[in-house]
């Protein structure tokens, strides 16, 4: 009788966008904001990120844009506009341009958003005086 050997490989699948591999790309609902998270493998080119944001309701807005680090970096984006609505769900997506203009986007992530009544009253108070 042979006894064969199984060899068990974890590979971490990283997505190829213009200028940048990226690992994953989340978002979730921290307190009265969204939290965006990325981190990227390899950047080569990589001009500049822009996040976009959607509600089932609306088109793609860019909300920011995020100079690149270099490879293997960590970002973080935190969207302090959320506030001004509640229990909504937000999309968002990355927007990514190399230093040729190639632009490629993103999975989208989704973010089931609620917040508290204060912020929400006070951001709607705001919202008269504008």
């Amino acid at each position: 009788m042979k006894l064969s050997t199984i060899v068990i490989t974890f590979l971490i699948i990283a997505t190829v966008y213009a200028g940048a591999y990226i690992e994953y790309f989340q978002g979730r609902s921290e307190a009265d904001d969204v939290r965006l998270e990325w981190q990227t493998g390899e950047e080569t080119n990589l001009q500049k990120f822009i996040i976009e944001r959607k509600t089932p309701q609306s088109s793609f807005m860019e909300i920011a844009t995020i100079s690149p680090k270099g490879s293997n970096s960590f970002y973080t984006f935190t969207d302090q506009n959320a506030y001004k609505t509640n229990d909504i769900i937000f999309v968002y997506r990355l927007k990514i341009v190399d230093n040729n203009g190639q632009v490629t986007y993103s999975h989208e992530t989704t973010v089931s958003h609620s917040i508290s009544t204060v912020k929400r009253t006070w951001g709607s108070i705001k919202a008269m005086f504008r």
